[in-house]
C-alpha cells in the first residue's frame, strides 16, 4: 500500500485531480468540490486542459469497454463543466477529445449512451467558440444522427427518444457549422441529402398530431415535445439560416423525398411541407422555391395526372404565401410553364394515352386530368393576383396570344387531335385568362387593353361555341367592373328602385372616353350578336344584362348612354324579326334582356317621362304578356307559349317617343331616333362561321363611316349561296390535286434514274439564274454621266459611262 501510494504521488498533478472527481460508488455522483479544484486548475493552467481532455477521454474509453455506465456519465459531466468553463486559446485540443468521446458514445449499442452523448454534443453545440478550427469534421455526426433519426427500435418509447435525440444532433450540427464559414459546408448536397429527408421522415410519422401554425412558439414544455414538433422546429431553424445560394440545396432533397415516397398524390404532407419552407425562408428567396416546384413540374411532364396535380397544389399555396415575392424576374416564364402543362394534359385526355420512359404506355384517367387542369388554373390565378396591374396586363396579352383564333392564326401548331383539341385548349386557356381578370382593376382601360387583346377577345365571342362565348363575356364583365358592382346584378330581374343595390359609381374619366371612343360599337355589336345565337341560355343572357350594365356605370357619358339605348331597342326588333330564326324561348329573353335594362337605365339617368315611359311598358306586359319580363322567362320552369303572338302598341318600347322624352333633357335627338345596325368587320369574318370559317376566307369589304379613302375603295365583290357552295366545291377539289400531285413527285424521285433528276434540277436551276440576270439587268444600272447620253443601234438610248477624268464640267464647277 505504501508503494502504491508513493506513486500515486508521483503521478501528474492533472491525473490525480481528474482521479479524485470519481467517487468509489458511481450512484454517489461527482465530487463536487474536486471538480471545483480540477475546473480551477484547468483555468490557472491552460495549457494543460488538452491533457486533462485526452486522460478524460482515455478513462471513459476503459469504461465503456467494461459497462461501468456509471463512471461514463460522471466522465461526460465533467466534460461538458469543463467545455462550459474553459474559453481559451487551447480549447481547440480539448475539443478534439471530447468530441472523441462523443463519437465513442454514440457508437455504443446501448440507447442511453446514444442520448447521453447526443446531449453532451447540443451543449457544446450552444458555445461560441472564440478560436476557430480549421480542420474539425462533423460528417461522422451527421450520418449518425441521421441514422438516429430512422431509428426503429422495438420498445416505441426508446425509439422515440432515440429519434428526438438524432433531430437534436443535426440541429446541434447546424447551429455550430451553419456560421461558420471555416467549416465544412453544412449545405453540401452530402450533406443535405442526409439531414432534410431525416426531418421530413420525423414530420412525416407524426401527420396524425395536429398541425401547428406558422411561427410555432407556442411549445409549453419541450420535455412533452413530439418528434414531429421537434422536428417542425428544427426545420424551420435550418431553413431560416438558408443565404440565396444555399436554398436549391435545400429544396432539392424535400422534392427527391416526396418523390420516393409517393407524397405528391395525397397533397397534403406535400403541402404543409412547403408551407414551413415558405414561411421560414426570407421573403426575398420565396421565388427561388416557386422555380424549383416549376422545374420539378417539367420534369414529372410525363409521371401521372394525381403527381401532377400535386406538384400545382403545392405551387397554389406556396404562391399564395410568398404573395408578389413569388414570380420573380421571370414573370412571363412562371405562366408558360403552367400554360405548356395546362395544353400537355389536354393532349393527353384527348390521346387517352403517353408514352411513359419507364413503365411504357400509360392509359390516361379523364377525371384525374380535369382535376390536373382545374388546379393548373387556379395556380395561373393566384400568381396573377401577387402581380400589379401592368403585369397583369402583360399576362393577359401573353395567354391571349397562345389562344388558337380559327383563321387569324392558320400555321399555329396543331395539338395532333384536330378541331377537339383546338377547342379544349380555347377553353382551358379562356378559363385561365377568367382566373387572372379576375379582381383585375385599372384607372387606364385604354392602355390595359389594348387592340391585340381586346379584337381576339371579342372574336371569339361570336363562335358557335355556347361555353367560349360564355368565357368571354364573363372576361369582359371582369374587366369592366372596377368598383365591385358585379355581384349586384348576378340575376336580371325589374327593379323598381335601383336605390337600394348601393351602385358604387364615379363620373367617367377623358382615359374612359377614349377607351369608349375607340370600342364602343365593337363592344355593342358584340352583344347584339350573342343575342341573335341560337344557343345562348341563360347564363348567357344574365352576363350580357351584367355587361351592359356596368358600362352603363363604369364606362358611360351622354353619347355612350344614347348608344346603349339604341342598342337596346335595336335588341327588341331584332326579337320581333320574321328574317331571324330564333325560337320563341330566346325571343322572349331577348325582350326580358331589353326591358331589364331599359328599367336599369331610365333610372340611371334619371328622366322622369323616360321612366315613366318604361314603367308603363312594363306595368302593360305584367298584365297582357309577362313571358317578356325576366320574372318568367328566367326561371327553371319558364312560362313561355309555343307560338308568339304578333306583339305591338303599349307591350313595345316605343323609339320616337323616348327619344323625344330624352331630347327634351338635352340628349342628341337625332341620334335616339336613328335604329341601330350592327357594324360586320373583319373580325367577324375571323370568328364566324366555323363551317366556311375555317374552310375558306371570305374577302367582304366594309366601308366604315370615318374612312377617310371611302371613295378609293374598290366595290365589294357580291357574294350569293351559289359563290359559297362553289368555293367550298373548288376547295375541295383543289385539295385532291395538289395531293395528287405531291404523289406523283414522291413517286418519281423515289423511281426515277439520277441522271434525269439531276438534269431536271440542272435545268431548274438554269432557269432561276437566267431570271435573276434579267432583274440585275432592269434594276442595276450605271450612274447618271455628266456626258450624257448615246443612242444604241436599236434606237434606244442608254447611258454611256464616261471614267472621272474625262468628264467635262461647267466652269461654275469647278474650283
Amino acid at each position: 500500500a505504501g508503494v502504491c501510494g508513493c506513486c500515486g504521488a508521483l503521478r501528474p498533478r492533472y491525473k490525480r485531480l481528474v482521479d479524485n472527481i470519481f467517487p468509489e460508488d458511481p450512484e454517489d455522483g461527482l465530487v463536487k468540490a474536486n471538480m471545483e479544484k480540477l475546473t480551477f486548475y484547468a483555468l490557472s493552467a491552460p495549457e494543460k486542459l488538452d491533457r486533462i481532455g485526452a486522460y478524460l477521454s482515455e478513462r471513459l474509453s476503459r469504461d465503456v469497454a467494461r459497462h461501468r455506465y456509471g463512471y461514463v456519465c460522471i466522465a461526460m459531466e465533467a466534460l461538458d463543466q469543463l467545455l462550459m468553463a474553459c474559453h481559451c486559446q487551447s480549447i481547440n485540443l480539448f475539443v478534439e477529445s471530447f468530441l472523441k468521446m462523443v463519437r465513442k458514445l454514440l457508437e455504443a449499442d446501448k440507447p442511453n449512451l446514444q442520448i447521453l452523448g447526443t446531449n453532451s454534443f447540443v451543449k457544446f453545440a450552444n458555445i461560441e467558440e472564440d478560436t476557430p478550427s480549421y480542420h474539425r469534421s462533423y460528417d461522422f455526426f451527421v450520418s449518425r444522427f441521421s441514422e438516429m433519426c430512422h431509428s426503429g427500435y422495438e420498445d416505441p418509447d426508446i425509439r422515440t427518444k432515440i429519434r428526438m435525440a438524432g433531430i437534436k444532433g443535426l440541429q446541434g450540427v447546424v447551429r455550430k457549422t451553419v456560421n461558420d464559414e471555416l467549416q465544412a459546408n453544412i449545405w453540401d448536397p452530402q450533406h443535405m441529402d442526409k439531414i432534410v429527408p431525416s426531418l421530413l421522415f420525423n414530420l412525416q410519422s407524426g401527420e396524425g398530431t395536429e398541425s401547428r401554425s406558422p411561427s410555432p412558439l407556442q411549445a409549453s414544455k419541450k420535455e412533452k415535445e413530439s418528434p414531429a414538433e421537434l422536428t417542425e422546429r428544427c426545420f424551420r431553424e435550418l431553413l431560416g439560416r438558408a443565404a440565396y445560394g444555399n436554398i436549391k440545396n435545400a429544396v432539392t432533397p424535400v422534392l427527391m423525398h416526396l418523390d420516393n415516397h409517393s407524397l405528391w398524390e395525397g397533397k397534403t404532407f406535400a403541402v404543409r411541407c412547403f408551407k414551413i419552407i415558405m414561411y421560414s425562408i426570407q421573403s426575398q428567396h420565396s421565388h427561388l422555391v416557386i422555380q424549383q416546384l416549376l422545374g420539378h413540374l417539367d420534369a414529372n411532364s410525363k409521371s401521372s395526372a394525381t403527381v401532377r396535380a400535386g406538384i400545382v397544389e403545392v405551387l397554389l399555396e406556396a404562391a399564395a404565401i410568398a404573395a408578389s415575392g413569388s414570380v420573380g424576374p421571370t414573370v412571363l416564364e412562371v405562366f408558360n410553364t403552367l400554360l405548356r402543362h395546362l395544353k400537355l394534359s389536354v393532349d393527353y385526355e384527348l390521346t387517352g394515352s403517353y408514352d411513359c420512359t419507364n413503365i411504357g404506355t400509360k392509359i390516361i384517367k379523364e377525371h384525374e386530368e380535369r382535376q390536373l387542369q382545374d388546379a393548373v388554373i387556379r395556380t395561373i390565378g393566384s400568381f396573377a393576383d401577387t402581380l400589379p396591374t401592368y403585369q397583369r396586363s402583360e399576362v393577359m396579352l401573353f395567354i391571349m396570344g397562345k389562344i388558337p383564333i380559327p383563321g387569324m392564326h392558320p400555321t399555329l401548331p396543331s395539338t395532333g387531335s384536330g378541331p377537339q383539341g383546338n377547342r379544349m385548349i380555347q377553353v382551358m386557356l379562356l378559363k385561365s385568362l377568367r382566373q387572372v381578370t379576375c379582381g383585375f382593376q385599372t384607372t387606364n382601360m385604354l392602355t390595359a387593353l389594348p387592340n391585340s387583346f381586346l379584337d381576339p377577345l371579342l372574336s371569339f365571342g361570336l363562335l358557335e361555341d355556347a361555353e367560349i362565348r360564355l368565357l368571354v363575356l364573363e372576361i369582359l364583365v371582369s374587366l369592366i367592373d372596377r368598383h365591385d358592382n358585379l355581384p349586384k346584378f348576378s340575376t336580371i330581374s325589374i327593379i323598381s328602385d335601383i336605390s337600394v343595390l348601393k351602385l358604387k359609381m364615379d363620373k367617367c374619366s377623358r382615359q374612359d372616353n377614349l377607351f369608349m371612343k375607340k370600342h364602343a360599337q365593337h363592344l355593342y355589336r358584340h352583344i347584339y350578336l350573342c343575342c341573335k345565337e341560337e344557343s345562348s341560355t341563360q347564363d348567357h343572357f344574365e352576363k350580357l344584362y351584367t355587361l351592359l350594365a356596368l358600362i352603363s356605370m363604369e364606362l358611360a357619358n351622354e353619347e355612350v348612354v344614347v348608344d346603349l339605348i339604341r342598342v337596346a331597342l335595336a335588341l327588341q326588333d331584332l326579337a320581333l324579326s320574321n328574317e331571324e330564326m330564333l325560337p320563341a324561348c330566346n325571343r322572349c329573353a331577348v325582350h326580358a334582356l331589353s326591358a331589364a335594362y331599359l328599367n336599369l337605365i331610365s333610372q340611371l339617368t334619371t328622366v322622369p317621362a323616360f321612366c315613366q315611359h318604361v314603367h308603363e311598358v312594363i306595368e302593360m306586359r305584367l298584365k297582357e304578356v309577362p313571358y317578356l319580363l325576366p320574372e318568367d322567362v328566367f326561371i327553371e320552369m319558364p312560362k313561355i307559349p309555343k307560338t308568339m303572338v304578333r306583339l305591338e302598341g303599349d307591350v313595345l318600347f316605343q323609339q320616337a317617343k323616348i327619344a323625344e322624352v330624352l331630347g327634351g333633357s338635352g340628349y342628341n335627338t337625332d341620334r335616339l331616333a336613328t335604329p341601330y345596325v350592327a357594324q360586320f368587320t373583319d373580325e367577324d369574318r375571323l370568328s364566324k362561321r366555323k363551317s366556311v370559317g375555317e374552310t375558306i376566307s371570305l374577302q367582304v369589304e366594309v366601308e366604315s363611316r370615318n374612312s377617310p379613302e371611302k371613295e378609293e375603295r374598290t366595290p365589294a365583290e357580291e357574294i350569293t349561296f351559289e359563290t359559297l357552295k362553289n368555293a367550298i366545291v373548288d376547295s375541295v377539289g383543289v385539295e385532291e390535286q395538289e395531293k395528287e400531285r405531291r404523289r406523283q413527285v414522291v413517286e418519281k424521285f423515289q423511281k426515277a434514274p439520277f441522271e434525269e433528276i439531276a438534269a431536271h434540277c440542272g435545268a431548274r436551276a438554269t432557269m432561276l439564274q437566267s431570271k435573276l440576270n434579267q432583274i440585275f439587268e432592269i434594276t442595276i444600272r450605271p450612274p447618271p454621266s455628266p456626258s450624257g447620253t448615246i443612242t444604241s443601234s436599236y434606237g434606244q438610248t442608254q447611258s454611256r459611262s464616261v471614267p472621272v477624268y474625262e468628264m467635262k464640267f461647267p466652269d461654275l464647277c469647278v474650283y
